[in-house]
């Protein structure tokens, strides 16, 4: 067994800071701003500065904006349709990070993990909380979940997915 390098340590790192939104989250229902955009912003110059990065920089740019982009265009359409907001803003700033971080190549795979994984786990915890299923529920979670995924194994979904095709 080879001794850790900085990259695992960097990987170690993510997933504690993950791990410790997700928390909150649950508690809150708020992923504050003060952990998520510096996130952002250290997933970019990881990848930017990093010989080792998990991506090249154009695609750890695009990944944030894209992030950010399609939960906030999601949000607004479920506002316009429904006169309230649908998913928080921290959820979108917690998605940029890991678009950041890994690229936005990964994106679709952590929002199929994340929406199926807050499908089965939302319902739980409605219900843990005796809540109906119109309530909301805390997505960051869920994202952390996913982003830990990708950043462990990554590109498992499309590799599943593609590897079931041929």
């Amino acid at each position: 067994m080879s001794p850790p390098n900085n990259i695992d340590l960097i990987r170690v790192i993510l997933i504690l800071i993950l791990l410790y939104l997700s928390y909150i989250d649950l508690r809150t229902f708020r992923l504050p701003d003060l952990i998520t955009l510096p996130l952002i912003l250290a997933g970019i110059f990881f990848n930017y500065f990093s010989h080792s990065g998990f991506v090249d920089i154009a695609n750890s740019i695009i990944g944030a904006f894209i992030g950010y982009g399609f939960l906030w265009l999601l949000n607004n359409l479920y506002r316009l349709f429904k006169d309230q907001n649908g998913i928080g803003m921290g959820d979108a700033k917690l998605l940029a990070a890991l678009g950041a971080w890994l690229g936005w190549t990964a994106l679709p795979g952590i929002l199929l993990i994340a929406s199926i994984t807050g499908v089965i786990g939302g319902m739980a915890y409605l219900k843990w909380h005796k809540q109906s299923s119109c309530q909301a529920f805390p997505f960051g979670p869920f994202l952390a979940f996913a982003g830990i995924i990708e950043l462990l194994w990554p590109q498992i979904i499309p590799s599943l997915l593609l590897g079931k095709l041929s």
